[in-house]
């Protein structure tokens, strides 16, 4: 019985390729999360993903790849922040919150017509079960590229972020830095939104990594464990969607969220006792 449960959801094509596509999302979004967490953006991913509903909505009104609507209502955000900073009564932070809140609503009133072939639901909490094969290459390729870029980028990325000072005076830039992920982190939403849903995205992007941070003080370490984390979060809310009969998106979601808090109880009870022990 207890095989049996691992098995029988391997046997639905459906969920072979949610588990696929979900193996190829979570290896990039996992070490991607702790940079972002590092360097406190968290805010920035949730902004991201608010900010391309629009697109969203509209790609699927004119029957275009979903990722291509998501990239054109990033780039309007990114234009209309650009212009709302520019005045000076208003800050950056101010300008961001204004124009991510008014086109999530403009893409919530959007989805509402009836004219959008798919469900709100979709476009907000994702359908794993629904990749296709093209999909799952676009993912891939995608996927790679990020993490690529990350490597490329570890020693700007490890240096502006824990001693910006003495990158500076190396001749790195640490607004270039700070530039390259906010890329790397709109570029890995574009690949998830269509599993996991404009919403629930940032859970999988955010939760292993905090809660890697929260296991180690060693980079290699906590990268390594971030991506194992949102592997863990995937399959295991693919299993508990097939079994509870939930949502793909939210089980995930779920899953994620939950790894940080059993972090934390490790990290408070295990490791203090297995130290003390060391030392005796």
């Amino acid at each position: 019985m207890p095989f049996a449960l691992l098995t029988e959801p391997l046997t639905d094509g459906l969920t072979q390729r949610a588990l696929l596509e979900l193996l190829i999302l979570c290896v990039a979004c996992g070490p991607l999360g702790t940079w972002v967490v590092l360097y406190r953006q968290s805010y920035a991913a949730e902004s991201v993903s608010h900010a391309m509903l629009p697109g969203l909505v509209l790609a699927s009104i004119a029957a275009i790849p979903l990722g291509i609507g998501a990239a054109a209502g990033l780039a309007v955000a990114a234009a209309c922040v650009a212009g709302a900073s520019r005045q000076h009564a208003v800050g950056a932070d101010v300008a961001v919150a204004v124009t991510v809140t008014g086109l999530f609503g403009l893409g919530s009133l959007l989805a509402l017509s009836p004219e959008v072939p798919v469900r709100l639901g979709e476009l907000l909490f994702g359908d794993p079960l629904g990749v296709s094969t093209g999909d799952l290459a676009a993912s891939a390729l995608l996927s790679v590229a990020s993490l690529l870029i990350l490597a490329r980028s570890h020693r700007a990325l490890t240096l502006s972020g824990f001693d910006p000072q003495t990158a500076a005076s190396l001749g790195g830039d640490n607004g270039r830095a700070s530039l390259v992920l906010v890329g790397l982190l709109a570029l890995t939403v574009l690949i998830a939104v269509q599993a996991l849903g404009n919403l629930l995205v940032v859970a999988i992007v955010i939760a292993p990594g905090a809660a890697a941070l929260r296991l180690s003080r060693s980079l290699p370490h906590v990268l390594a464990l971030a991506a194992a984390g949102a592997v863990l979060a995937g399959v295991a809310g693919i299993y508990l969607s097939y079994w509870a009969d939930l949502a793909a998106g939210a089980s995930i979601a779920l899953c994620a969220v939950a790894l940080y808090p059993v972090a934390a109880l490790i990290g408070r009870t295990v490791q203090p006792a297995m130290i003390a022990r060391g030392r005796e």
